[in-house]
């Protein structure tokens, strides 16, 4: 048996280690550090990690948090407006999405758009930057998001209200917008909403492929999910099975595209895919990969803002008599017209999307040594992620009132014409789009989108929780954020 004060001496190099990795609230001389929090911290918390991280980013002086992480390299959080600049505009080519970020990733989404960086990522985005200009928004409204919305979701809420149904409508909502990113970036329709809404394997697969790909990314370290894969065991098998199934779903788009003569979409037009084609991509597997990447960015980030808005307008009904009154006043205009004239409606998304954005965290890794404005020293390898959710809740930035949902701070009156008018915040402090170099391209198809089907359902139908909405829903942490077991609701007509 150790003598005690050779036992002492023993563990006297991990008690250091312990203590330096608890949290750590500085004095008013230190303030230009971030506060340092330990990873044992973050595990506890791990069940409502959004919440949790934005109360401690927005305590720290700095914005910023380091999480101290055995056997891997520290992370930093940061909900700082300028770090945010830093980040995604200064110094864009020291902040990529880097090594760890795309080897995590990379089982699912492969080489495409969301994934890579340098000359690849050019390239891809320039090819699909063709396909959000004016013309296609117009031609998405009127042809694609119409066409699902009078085939397809108003027949179902009908159909609901008349039997008092209730309906998961986070679900139905992904199921819609995952037809129209296959139609409009494809040319292909899934029919995923239809009246039976069975789920089909492919989603099922695609669900848990993003759930468990995300998973990966809390671990102690990375070494943790890469043994389960080695030994194709546990959620790491799941994971593997999934994401077959969604490559060949990915591959039969892909071959009756190839098979289309003139490459054109249901409607006749150009598809993002065909651009891929005929710019000579021919390997297989990464024309998969742009497939998969799309679904994801075109299923998830608008599903997931349409059930956060619709939710947060049930609890504010005044604000709900608003956004009604302002598109049935529109309902005489043509349909493009209709959703790009909603004002208040605009307002009353960009608001819910400051409280619940659809991509809560976003994450890059240090390419070099650097120092942040905030005085944050970054070492090389270093993984960083700026705290969209918490950016939103940050009195210096919002105000007081932060907490509350409150359209109007997005309109001013015109002077000129005395009408209200959208004002749109600086991106690096509400980079719900991300910013910089890398902002969604499809950031006006999203608001076009949205705008419409809200217009659509709103004008006929009433949206009645199942739930009490003066208790938030569990936040779902996957790539995009979701309500834990979905949002049940009855449909009423107006």
């Amino acid at each position: 048996m150790l003598e005690p004060s050779i036992l002492f001496c023993c563990l006297l190099p991990f008690l250091f280690i312990f203590i330096k990795s608890f949290p750590t609230i500085f004095s008013n001389k230190h303030k230009s550090n971030p506060f340092i929090v330990n990873y044992f911290s973050l595990y506890t918390n791990r069940h409502h990690l959004i919440q949790w991280t934005s109360k401690i980013v927005n305590s720290s002086p700095t914005l910023t948090i380091i999480i101290r992480r055995p056997f891997s390299p520290n992370r930093v959080i940061t909900a700082n407006p300028e770090v945010v600049h830093h980040i995604l505009y200064t110094k864009f080519s020291t902040y990529p999405k880097g090594e760890m970020i795309r080897t995590t990733l990379s089982d699912f989404l492969g080489e495409g758009i969301f994934n890579i960086d340098g000359d690849n990522w050019k390239f891809q985005r320039q090819i699909s930057s063709h396909e959000f200009n004016t013309k296609s928004l117009r031609n998405f409204v009127e042809n694609v998001v119409d066409f699902e919305l009078n085939e397809r979701l108003i027949p179902i809420l009908k159909t609901a209200a008349v039997n008092e149904t209730v309906l998961d409508l986070q679900d139905i909502l992904q199921r819609f917008t995952f037809d129209n990113i296959c139609r409009i970036a494809f040319g292909y329709d899934p029919g995923y909403l239809t009246s039976s809404l069975t789920k089909p394997e492919f989603a099922v697969a695609f669900e848990d492929a993003v759930r468990i790909t995300t998973e990966r990314f809390p671990v102690i370290t990375p070494i943790l999910w890469k043994i389960k894969r080695f030994f194709n065991v546990g959620s790491e098998k799941r994971l593997r099975e999934a994401v077959l199934e969604v490559r060949r779903f990915a591959r039969k788009i892909l071959n009756e595209k190839k098979q289309e003569p003139a490459g054109k979409s249901l409607d006749g037009s150009s598809d993002l895919l065909s651009r891929f084609i005929s710019s000579g991509y021919s390997d297989e597997r990464l024309l998969t990969d742009i497939v998969i990447s799309f679904i994801l960015a075109g299923r998830d980030t608008t599903s997931s803002a349409l059930t956060w808005f619709i939710w947060i307008l049930c609890k504010n009904p005044k604000i709900e008599e608003k956004v009604v009154k302002e598109i049935r006043e529109k309902s005489d205009s043509p349909i493009y017209d209709e959703v790009k004239d909603m004002v208040y409606t605009h307002a009353s998304i960009c608001e819910s999307m400051r409280l619940y954005p659809p991509v809560p965290l976003d994450s890059k890794v240090c390419s070099a040594d650097d120092i942040w404005p905030d005085g944050t020293v970054m070492k090389k390898g270093t993984m960083v992620t700026y705290h969209t959710y918490a950016m939103g809740r940050l009195e210096n930035i919002w105000g007081q009132d932060c907490m509350e949902f409150r359209p109007e701070r997005w309109l001013e009156k015109d002077d000129s014409t005395t009408k209200v008018k959208f004002v749109a915040k600086d991106s690096y402090m509400y980079p719900v789009f991300q910013a910089g170099p890398r902002i969604c391209l499809g950031k006006d198809m999203a608001f076009v989108q949205m705008q419409k089907v809200l217009a659509s359902i709103l004008r006929k139908f009433k949206v009645v929780p199942v739930v009490d909405v003066n208790i938030e829903p569990v936040l779902e942490l996957g790539l995009t954020l979701k309500m834990k077991n979905g949002f049940p609701v009855r449909i009423v007509k107006r």
